[in-house]
Parts: C-alpha cells; sequence; structure tokens
C-alpha cells in the first residue's frame, strides 16, 4: 500500500506579467448534436452472493490460520451483493501467473465484447458494418493486436472501421470513452461510433497478497462488457444508418427519442495525485493500488470543479434530474453526495448497480445507464450527469440532455 496521507493541491495562477486568460465560455447545446442509441451490457455466466465470496478469496489472498477479521469487514461493508466473475470461483487458484490470467481476461473478454458489442447495435437497429469508429477500453488484460481488432474481423466490421483501444484511464474511462465519442462525432456528424468496455477485474486478485487495498478490490470488484452506440446529429433525419462511408450496407435510423444527446464533456486532472490510484505492474501483473484518501479529493477539489463546469452552461446542481455516477464505493459515493449537496436518493442508480454487480470499473457507468433507460426514459429536456474518476487521479464529466 502506498502512503496513505492525502495530497495538497495547488491550484496553479497565471503569473502577475501573464495577461489574464479570457473566462472559458461553453457553446450552446446543438439540437442536432451526438444522440446515445443503445447501451448494452453482458455479463460471465459465474454469478455469486459476496458471502459466497469472502470464504474463496481470504483463501486466496492470506495465509492459512490468518486473522480473517479485516476480510470479513471489508466484504460486509462493500454494498456489494452479488458479482459476476469471469471464471469459476475455484479455478482462480490455479491461473499460477500472470500470463494465464490474461489469456482468461482474452478468451472471455473476446466472448463478452462481442454479446455486448452485437447486442447493443441489435439494440439500435444497425449492423457490424454500420460502425465508423469504435473506441475500446479495458484495464484489465493486454494484447496486440488489441481485443477491438480481433473483433473486428470476428463480427463483420468494415475493414476501413476507424479504432481507438485505451489502457490507463481505469474506472473513468466509461466516461472518458464516452467524451472521446463525442469529439469524433461533433466533428463527424454523419458517423456512428461505439464505445466497448471490458473488465475482468477478478483476473488481477494477487494471490497470497493480504494488504488492504488487495482486500478491498477482492470485495469490491466484478467482471462485465458494455457497448455504448452514439450516432452524430445528421444520422436522425434519415439516410444512410453507416455514417459516411460508401461501404456501409443498412438503411436504418434512430428515433429522436431513442437516447440522451451529449452536450459536453469536461475532463480534470488533480496535480500531485499520481499515486492514489491504479496499478503496480509486475511479475505476477497487475497489483491494485487504492489509497485511502481519494474520499478526501472528492470532497475537497471535485465539487467546485463540476458546479463550475455546469456554471458555464448556465446550470446547477439542482437542474440535474439524473446522476450516472461511478460506484466506486460506499465511501466515494457519500464522498460525492456530500459534497454536491444531492438528496438521499439521487445516487441510487449507482448504488443498486453496486449491490448487482459490483465495480466493474470501466463497464460500470453504462451499467448504470442501461438500468435507467430499461425503467423509465427520463422526461424530455431534462438533464443528466455521467461522472467517473480514475487513475491520474482525474475526473471525467459528460452533460446529457434527454
Amino acid at each position: 500500500m502506498n502512503d496513505m496521507r492525502v495530497p495538497v493541491l495547488v491550484e496553479h495562477a497565471p503569473s502577475p506579467s501573464a495577461p489574464a486568460s479570457p473566462a472559458r465560455r461553453a457553446s450552446p447545446p446543438s439540437a442536432s448534436g451526438p444522440r446515445i442509441a443503445a447501451v448494452r451490457c453482458a455479463l460471465p455466466p459465474h454469478r455469486y452472493a459476496q458471502h459466497e465470496l469472502t470464504g474463496p478469496i481470504g483463501d486466496l489472498c492470506l495465509s492459512p490460520g490468518a486473522d480473517r477479521a479485516l476480510l470479513h469487514r471489508v466484504h460486509a461493508s462493500a454494498g456489494v451483493g452479488t458479482r459476476h466473475l469471469a471464471l469459476p470461483i475455484e479455478r482462480y487458484a490455479r491461473l499460477g501467473d500472470f500470463g494465464r490470467s490474461n489469456d482468461a481476461w482474452l478468451e472471455t473478454g473476446l466472448e463478452l465484447g462481442e454479446e455486448a458489442l452485437s447486442g447493443a447495435l441489435r439494440e439500435a437497429g444497425l449492423a457490424p458494418a454500420d460502425v465508423d469508429l469504435l473506441v475500446f477500453a479495458s484495464i484489465t488484460g493486454v494484447a496486440a493486436p488489441s481485443l477491438d481488432a480481433r473483433l473486428a474481423g470476428r463480427m463483420g466490421l468494415r475493414p476501413d472501421v476507424k479504432r481507438l483501444p485505451l489502457f490507463g484511464l481505469g474506472c473513468v474511462a466509461g466516461a472518458a470513452g464516452l467524451a472521446r465519442v463525442h469529439d469524433h462525432l461533433r466533428g463527424h456528424p454523419d458517423d456512428t461510433a461505439v464505445l466497448l468496455t471490458v473488465e475482468l477485474c477478478s483476473l488481477t486478485l494477487q494471490r497470497g497478497d493480504s494488504s488492504r487495498a488487495n482486500l478491498v478490490a477482492g470485495a469490491l470488484f466484478g467482471d462485465g462488457a458494455a457497448a455504448l452506440v452514439a450516432r452524430g446529429g445528421n444520422t436522425d433525419g434519415g439516410g444512410s444508418g453507416g455514417g459516411s462511408s460508401s461501404s456501409s450496407s443498412s438503411s436504418s435510423t434512430v428515433a429522436p427519442e431513442a437516447g440522451p444527446r451529449v452536450v459536453a464533456t469536461r475532463s480534470h486532472l488533480y496535480p500531485g495525485t499520481e499515486r492514489l490510484l491504479g496499478w503496480e505492474i509486475g511479475a505476477a501483473g497487475f497489483r491494485v493500488v487504492i489509497d485511502a484518501g481519494v474520499p478526501d479529493i472528492v470532497r475537497g477539489h471535485f465539487g467546485r470543479h463540476l458546479r463550475a463546469f455546469l456554471a458555464e452552461h448556465e446550470l446547477t446542481v439542482d437542474d440535474i434530474g439524473t446522476w450516472i455516477c461511478h460506484p466506486g464505493g460506499p465511501r466515494i459515493l457519500s464522498a460525492v453526495s456530500e459534497t454536491l449537496g444531492l438528496s438521499e436518493d439521487a445516487l441510487d442508480c449507482s448504488r443498486r448497480s453496486l449491490a448487482a454487480v459490483g465495480n466493474m470499473s470501466s463497464v460500470s457507468v453504462l451499467h448504470i445507464l442501461e438500468g435507467i433507460r430499461a425503467r423509465r426514459a427520463p422526461e424530455p429536456g431534462t438533464w443528466g450527469l455521467l461522472l467517473a474518476m480514475g487513475p491520474g487521479f482525474c475526473s471525467e464529466l459528460v452533460l446529457l440532455r434527454w
């Protein structure tokens, strides 16, 4: 575990001789901006109640005869009821080394990625050949060619599909990936873009590591994949479903009420916090770093930056009707709620996701968004905010309007 002291963040001001920068002004929301057309998650079939995993995870992480009091406290307070794992729990003791774990990530990740992507395209009424950009995010395994490249041929994506594989963003990648999809579609309004996230967090659990960070990870994280389909503003009115490419095969369109528009995004890095969250990568693979100071950074700085972002669009926290907050854990959700002064039930969607499937890293915000769409879509014209935090330490905000 790293040093538990909370970094002191210093806001960098311009030097006295430097001219003041003009205040950043938000561009008005476009009525024809990118729209989310579909979201689909895929979960492994191996589902366990939290209490069923406490003993086996203790066997993996602790030495025989070790005190298990901390293990039981962490599992009981994680806010997790059930989780899905990439493999049956009894197979984890036999994985042995990082190579075998990564092989399992690739094999299972391809299956779940294909299930999520095909399901999202089907929901949007599109074919694989309609995809112009595929953004892929994962922080729980590595491969070259990347998983998205392997899926392209397997699923029949066009040979000229643009690909953007992302690594290192961790839990924030679901929000950051959607933000980068938004950037592309603002410049290519005839295109269809897909964000695919695959996170098999259980395969990174370090055997024989009794650190608090590893025990927390073993209590919080679950496995899954998610795909989000977004379409440029010019696709609402008709025409080819495959964007600007002449090789597109679909003539389907997405109704304007299919999902929210992405209005604006904001990224923020917090100086001096690089060692709060992430991986220490060694011979055994990915050893988790989770510093106890993360909730304090949220309380001390995150709310101010979020309010400033909303103010640029002449909005306040009270204007946001739908909160899609990454469920980093109960302490993170409490810190977000406290610093923003949210109502008691504002983050219920996040807590339900955490209880049902655990923290699935970059997949989680898409899982929450899928649940919101499945239950009852927010009223047209209302605002939503999708937000997440991750290694860096960083945050990502995505402003939505239904």
